[in-house]
């Protein structure tokens, strides 16, 4: 599983011309689901989002998480996240898992990421050609993946 997560002052996403997910303050996460992902990758990433500390304190520090500051999330489908672009011009997305697996789990996390925050998580519509409009804060991007995780 892959996610870029973005600090954003607002964001919203919307599938011919209606909306169908908006937040103020929070993160918008981009989520690539890959055929060897499992509920055990989806856990891990779910927790390490919402505990990520990377809005500002008092003293203008990234120490805050999500919680701390009232933040909510827009989860957007992207099986584009694992794009293979090592031979040619037109990228391959293969490893990218197909729509039986991947909606199971993008709906598995935004249930996880519900019942973690305590709020709603907004979304887009699952393979759906979306607009999203969003204000990077920051900025602030992070890319997890969670092939990368130390499994000790």
């Amino acid at each position: 599983m892959r996610a870029v997560i973005q600090r954003v002052t607002r964001a919203s996403c919307k599938v011919d011309g209606n909306v169908t997910g908006e937040i103020d303050l929070g993160f918008v996460v981009l989520l690539g689901i890959e055929d060897a992902d499992t509920e055990e990758d989806l856990q891990w990433l779910a927790q390490k989002i919402t505990a990520l500390r990377v809005f500002s304190d008092d003293n203008g520090m990234m120490n805050k998480a999500l919680a701390d500051v009232n933040g909510s999330i827009l989860l957007i489908s992207q099986f584009t996240l694992f794009a293979q672009t090592k031979k040619g011009n037109r990228p391959s997305f293969i490893r990218a898992a197909r729509p039986e697996k991947a909606i199971s789990l993008y709906e598995q996390m935004t249930r996880m990421l519900d019942s973690i925050t305590g709020k709603k998580t907004a979304t887009g519509i699952f393979g759906a050609d979306m607009k999203i409009d969003l204000v990077n804060d920051g900025p602030v991007t992070i890319i997890m993946n969670t092939k990368d995780r130390d499994n000790h």
